[in-house]
């Protein structure tokens, strides 16, 4: 037991020390500011440190309806690595301006041109000729497609990373004809609506969209603004990161991007991670490790650097029984495969089929759910035997193997010939293949990826050989092979006319296993050896020395009398070292204080909440209530009462039966629930007699809230307690929380109505991004002196808005219905801003100070960006 104390003894040493190392990282600075570029304005950050000389430059691009913010943790951790970083919000996305082009040329690729320029002309960039920085760029989907794209149209670009992207846009919304009509509509809404982008792809889309069937000028349109264009340009180190579980853009254009690149010379590297545009696990801190390593060899010619093999898949095998996490491993080869390596032919049975195009195609098939890309991925599931694929009687055609007598990988594309009739001329056939279970119990589809195909002159009956999706599943003994064809697919526009289609197998499935890649042998890690000697030596050292360490803190006796205090709190997101959910939060909550907790989404409101009741623990900082430490169960919990995310009743019971029934369950005395009392507060009267499934949604939470007051708990945090109740009864939820504050008692609320909030909350504490960005009374933030509304004679559209927010003295400026809402510096002054803003030809009606929480919230989140 003694070893065991100190091998975790040995454990907590080492994160100490590895956090006092982190934090003695070169501080890194920042510059935001807003480029010119041909008439548009380009939102930039710059990140440096104070290292002394020349260092090569990376440029991160951002994912498609993102911004620059999304890779700001990435970009600080490359300049503490020794890189002049610039990150950029595309056109149409941010706070930078223009259409959205699709990385067209004469946009967004010669924007990177120009932000290139501009990094030659920095001080700490190296420079390999006057005007030709070394730099390098890394990006995601969008951003890794014109990292692809700058590379083959500026020959200054040194080295890239593109990761989940395109190499031809036509074939990734087009495969072989056939429109991929959810993806391309989820990716026209996330980027603001078809008005958003350049009048002709917004032309084009709609065309499409209309008719269902891509057309050659679409391709054309499309192909132009695609890194395949200028395949025969890209001449520089490449790293190609792809996903397997991924519906959008497949294996197979890494796939294509790899071959063309290798084929001009050029170093090639490809990883297929376990995630993709489908969900899974993105592996986002081993592939940026793996990008600096590349950058790190080929911008900073440090030979020694290693780069990873040149092809590489991870591999899921199970589910780790602490978190649920599916296991990944690694599978590598000293030369990338491709897509039709080591091909084993597998027999399919099967006789002619017959099989109908339903009117209208529908229903649908089922394959990938595209958009559904949370959690780990449904796509990543089919790895562990999981699947959501549907086919619909009557709809398709299938031809089955053998059982597979030893087991089979397979790694790449299935390739199968099959003999298509059908009574209209043109058919449209999705094609996948399933793994079925011995038993025939269960089948699913390998990252459920399907090939659509287009088949024209189908009357007169046709061969058609069919590339199958890229895929690195294995196939366990005794399972079968399945080929599908249906006529429908929920992600495709299919023909709406009723057609049957008649199909018959003309060969073999031609099956690649890549039998070089091989997956990495588990070895036991370096601290099964040696913790067990660190943990003896350490008891020893214990044992001889005598000395006790205490769990916690002890008691503050100042702090007694005070409900909340949070100091320093900090909270990061699992498995990540730069990634905070909530970062040096600090505030103070007295007695009588109905406090509202106000923050966007991902503020951290809810993660500082689990971590006020012991539900989790903070890596960072203490919160105290009472004056006591909380860990958790601490006993100090017993004052505090909480309703967070909702809570769960027996339907078949009263209210008073629930409230009872969860008392008895904590095994405080009865006499101490203070029943009547909480009830009499929360309201219910003749209710709590009644079943709780006849409960409305109002009931419910002022149910939610009576169990949470049970013990008249001296600080009460309530989350959402409006949710789902309409205006009267969020009205009785407002008089129920200041009525438990008027003895004295304390309530932290966290809401998003912020009306709300105003009219129940005597102190606020607003937060962005899990940092404090403002605390006080209501009044007093309401009410600064710093913020004015400026009302206009007309509406003032958002680049005069812009030019506001440039303006000397302004700290940020928020267009409104009524005018601009203009927070000013400490030096700026309202009579300089009248001034300012004639000159800037503001059609000025008023000037005074705002008088809503709606208006300060949104100016205080504004200015914390």
């Amino acid at each position: 037991m003694l070893a065991a104390g100190a091998a975790v003894a040995v454990l907590v040493g080492v994160g100490t020390w590895t956090a006092v190392a982190s934090d003695q990282k070169a501080p890194v600075h920042r510059t935001d500011r807003l480029m010119a570029i041909d008439g548009v304005r380009i939102d930039t950050s710059y990140f440096t440190t104070d290292t002394a000389g020349r260092r090569p430059a990376v440029l991160l691009a951002h994912g498609f309806g993102g911004s620059k913010q999304d890779v700001r943790g990435q970009a600080e951790e490359l300049a503490r690595d020794g890189y002049a970083v610039l990150t950029w919000s595309a056109r149409g996305f941010g706070r930078s301006t223009g259409q959205i082009g699709l990385n067209d040329p004469d946009a967004e690729v010669a924007d990177v041109s120009k932000l290139i320029d501009w990094l030659a002309r920095r001080p700490q960039v190296e420079l390999d000729r006057p005007g030709d920085p070394r730099v390098g760029i890394a990006g995601g989907s969008y951003g890794g497609a014109v990292s692809l794209l700058a590379a083959g149209h500026d020959d200054r670009v040194d080295a890239i990373a593109p990761a989940i992207t395109y190499w031809n846009l036509a074939d990734a919304l087009f495969p072989n004809g056939v429109f991929k009509k959810l993806w391309a509509g989820i990716f026209v809404n996330s980027g603001g609506g078809c008005a958003k982008f350049q009048p002709d792809l917004c032309r084009m889309y709609e065309r499409v969209a209309e008719s269902g069937t891509p057309d050659a000028e679409a391709r054309k349109l499309l192909e132009a603004r695609s890194p395949s264009a200028v395949a025969a340009r890209i001449k520089v180190p490449t790293l190609l990161t792809q996903g397997q579980t991924d519906s959008l853009f497949p294996l197979g254009q890494a796939d294509a991007a790899a071959q063309a690149i290798r084929a001009n010379g050029a170093p090639v590297d490809v990883d297929w991670i376990a995630g993709g545009h489908d969900g899974g696990d993105m592996e986002a801190g081993r592939i940026q490790t793996r990008t600096r390593a590349w950058f790190d060899r080929y911008l900073k010619d440090d030979d020694a650097t290693g780069t990873g093999p040149a092809f590489r898949v991870t591999r899921t095998g199970g589910v780790d029984s602490t978190d649920g996490a599916a296991l990944l491993r690694g599978a590598s080869a000293d030369r990338y495969p491709g897509l039709e390596s080591g091909l084993e032919p597998v027999a399919l049975a099967g006789r002619e089929q017959r099989f109908v195009n339903p009117a209208g195609a529908s229903p649908p098939a089922v394959s990938a759910l595209p958009g559904l890309g949370a959690g780990a991925g449904l796509s990543q599931l089919s790895a562990l035997g999981v699947g959501v694929s549907l086919d619909f009687p009557g709809q398709y055609a299938r031809f089955d193997s053998a059982p597979v007598g030893t087991g089979l990988r397979i790694t790449g594309s299935p390739k199968a010939t099959v003999h298509v009739r059908a009574t209209s001329d043109d058919a449209v056939l999705f094609a996948k293949v399933y793994d079925v279970a011995a038993d025939g119990s269960r089948s699913v589809l390998p990252s459920q990826l399907v090939t659509p195909v287009r088949v024209e002159g189908a009357k007169a009956g046709k061969d058609v050989t069919i590339t199958l999706p890229a895929v690195d599943h294995e196939i366990e003994q005794g399972h079968r092979l399945r080929l599908v064809l249906a006529s429908t697919d929920l992600g495709y526009a299919s023909p709406t006319t009723p057609a049957t289609y008649t199909v018959s197998l003309k060969g073999d499935l031609q099956v690649p296993t890549a039998p070089e890649v091989r997956t990495a042998a588990t070895t036991l890690p370096s601290w099964v050896w040696w913790l067990p000697l660190a943990g003896l030596a350490v008891a020893a050292a214990l044992l001889l020395t005598g000395r006790r360490r205490t769990a916690a803190a002890p008691p503050d006796p100042a702090l007694g009398d005070v409900p909340l205090q949070i100091t320093g709190l900090s909270k990061r997101y699992a498995r990540s070292t730069d990634r905070y959910a909530v970062r040096e939060l600090s505030f103070r909550v007295e007695k009588g204080q109905v406090l509202g907790l106000l923050g966007p989404n991902g503020a951290g409101k809810t993660t500082t909440l689990r971590m006020l009741m012991g539900l989790i623990e903070p890596d960072d900082g203490e919160i105290r209530v009472f004056g006591q430490p909380i860990r958790p169960g601490a006993p100090v919990l017993s004052r505090v009462g909480a309703f967070v995310e909702g809570a769960g009743f027996l339907p078949h019971l009263s209210g008073r039966e629930n409230l009872e029934l969860y008392w008895r369950a904590t095994g405080r005395p009865a006499e101490d629930a203070h029943l009547d009392e909480a009830l009499e507060i929360a309201g219910l009267g003749d209710a709590l007699a009644r079943a709780v499934r006849t409960y409305s949604q109002g009931m419910r939470q002022r149910l939610a809230i009576a169990q949470a007051m049970l013990g008249l708990p001296d600080l009460l945090i309530l989350d959402e307690p409006t949710n789902g109740l309409d205006p009267p009864q969020i009205r009785e939820m407002r008089e129920v929380m200041i009525r438990y504050a008027t003895a004295g008692r304390t309530v932290i609320v966290s809401s998003h109505l912020l009306a709300e909030v105003e009219q129940s909350c005597t102190h606020l504490v607003v937060m962005d991004r899990g940092r404090l960005v403002q605390a006080g009374p209501v009044a007093e933030i309401i009410g600064s002196g710093d913020t004015l509304l400026i009302g206009t004679a007309e509406p003032v559209e958002e680049p005069v808005v812009e030019k506001v927010a440039a303006l000397p003295g302004v700290a940020s400026a928020l267009r409104t219905d009524d005018g601009v809402l203009v927070r000013l510096t400490p030096e700026g002054s309202a009579s300089r801003l009248v001034v300012e803003l004639v000159r800037l030809d503001v059609p000025v009606a008023s000037v005074g100070p705002h008088r809503r929480l709606e208006d300060a919230f949104l100016t205080l989140i504004g200015g914390s960006a």
